[in-house]
């Protein structure tokens, strides 16, 4: 039985695509139609990777949107990123293919609403502080008592009872108000003309100078408080002559006279009990400081008395010291000699140490001995080889001396003549008539005398004074003698 092919399913004409192409193609469409855009805000879930990057989403009523900024751009922000802050950022609408979704990928971002404000007011702080405005050695120490103490502050608020009522309670002081608007437009001049006022004061005047200054307001957002971060009111209170509490708004509010004040406080209240003590408890603490003084000083003369007292029972007897040095001298004596006698012993010691490391003399003798014995057999076998080899050597040389000997050439048949002096005679005109001559054989000499007038000398040659030297006899043993 044959089988049947599976019939085909429907043929279609489009492209099928992976799932890379389509994510590719959704990124490359994202990117050329969002190239550059500028999106408004709030920042949500931010959030910082250990590679540097950041991660964080912009909201609104409705939507989403995912953003990420690169370690690299970070730097160029101008300020750190948070949740909470209502930005304007710049850049361009890509996607992640890992999750399939969309981002925006930050570039620039800017403070929208409060938070251009925030920026600003980050900006001045910098400014401000760069012109050293907020150093530490420009704060002046407050005064422990003011007499007078000046306020600057709204009139009709609840800021100034709360003052007035905190001095009361503490320590009654003198205060002058200077009025002024706390909010809206032309609080910041008002504010700075008060502390300049305050300032311009003489001091021995109709009107007290104050001693203290306190700038003041209650709580409020962040444009009810602007004014007290506008640079007129932050010059006027870095310039004060006068030591200046800043208590702007409640504790979590921050504005930029609270750094340029010599003193921060975080409400109203709490600048009037830094200003002034709790009198009660300076008369508490004078009391007390008197009766501890007052105990103090009796107490000190007590134990001085007592310490005299005690020195003078206490004073030695000089015999008594004087024998405890002499005891202390034979102590010192006596540890002396023991001294002595250890170093001794030690020194002895430390000698037969070095003594056991010495070698002992015979066994050097009997070393260099053993080694002089050795070199003299090799100095005695070197002079018997060089013994050997100059007789060797003399004997060659008295061999090829006797070989040039003249008594080989008389073995040849030849004859030497000599005179009387038994000087050889190598030519017949040498000799004169009637001279006695010897001639030498290989095998003796025998006595002449020249006859032959004509060879010889017609005068006769003058006779030696030596004696007629006479032959030689022929030895016995047929061997010719000494030739000279």
């Amino acid at each position: 039985m044959s089988e049947t092919p599976e019939a085909e399913g429907p043929l279609h004409n489009l492209p099928v695509y992976s799932v890379s192409e389509i994510s590719g193609a959704v990124k490359k469409a994202l990117e050329s139609g969002f190239s550059h855009i500028r999106v408004r805000g709030e920042i949500s879930g931010f959030k910082r990777a250990t590679s540097g990057h950041v991660y964080f989403a912009l909201k609104d009523e409705e939507a989403v949107l995912d953003a990420v900024s690169w370690r690299g751009t970070l730097p160029r922000l101008g300020f750190a990123l948070e949740d909470g802050l209502e930005v304007i950022a710049t850049g361009r609408i890509s996607s992640y293919p890992g999750r399939s979704k969309y981002q925006i990928i930050v570039e620039e971002v800017e403070l929208a609403g409060e938070g251009a404000l925030l920026k600003l007011l980050a900006d001045r702080r910098k400014k401000l502080e760069a012109e050293g405005l907020f150093a530490p050695e420009r704060k002046k120490e407050l005064p422990f008592l003011p007499e007078v103490i000046g306020v600057v502050t709204s009139p009709t608020g609840a800021v100034i009872r709360d003052i007035l009522h905190r001095l009361a309670d503490r320590f009654p002081r003198h205060v002058l108000l200077w009025p002024v608007a706390v909010q809206g437009e032309g609080a910041a001049e008002q504010v700075a003309a008060a502390i300049q006022g305050f300032n311009d004061l003489p001091e021995k005047g109709r009107v007290p100078r104050p001693d203290l200054l306190i700038v003041a307001r209650g709580g409020g957002s962040l444009e009810d408080l602007w004014a007290f971060n506008e640079e007129i009111v932050v010059r006027a209170a870095a310039a004060s002559k006068i030591p200046l509490i800043a208590a702007i708004g409640h504790e979590t509010d921050v504005t930029l006279i609270d750094f340029a004040a010599d003193l921060r406080a975080p409400t109203p209240t709490a600048a009037a009990e830094m200003a002034v003590p709790v009198r009660a408890e300076l008369l508490a603490d004078v009391l007390d400081h008197a009766r501890r003084l007052v105990g103090g000083m009796a107490r000190l003369l007590a134990e001085r008395r007592s310490r005299l007292e005690a020195l003078h029972r206490g004073l030695p007897d000089p015999a008594q010291i004087l024998s405890t040095a002499m005891q202390r001298l034979d102590d010192r004596a006596e540890r002396l000699v023991l001294a002595m006698t250890n170093l001794r012993a030690r020194l002895a010691d430390r000698v037969a140490k070095t003594a056991a490391r010495l070698r002992r003399p015979e066994i050097l003798i009997n070393e260099k001995r053993a080694q002089l014995v050795s070199e003299s057999r090799a100095f005695a076998t070197a002079a018997k080889s060089l013994v050997t080899r100059s007789r060797v050597r003399l004997d060659h040389a008295a061999a090829l001396l006797e070989s040039f000997s003249f008594k080989r050439v008389l073995d040849r048949g030849f004859a030497l003549v000599t005179d009387t002096a038994e000087r050889p005679v190598t030519a017949a005109a040498a000799l004169g008539f009637g001279q006695d001559i010897a001639i030498h054989f290989h095998d003796g000499a025998v006595g002449a005398q020249v006859t032959d007038s004509k060879s010889a000398k017609k005068k006769t040659a003058p006779q030696s004074k030596k004696p007629d030297r006479k032959a030689s006899p022929e030895k016995k043993d047929g061997r010719q003698g000494e030739l000279l």
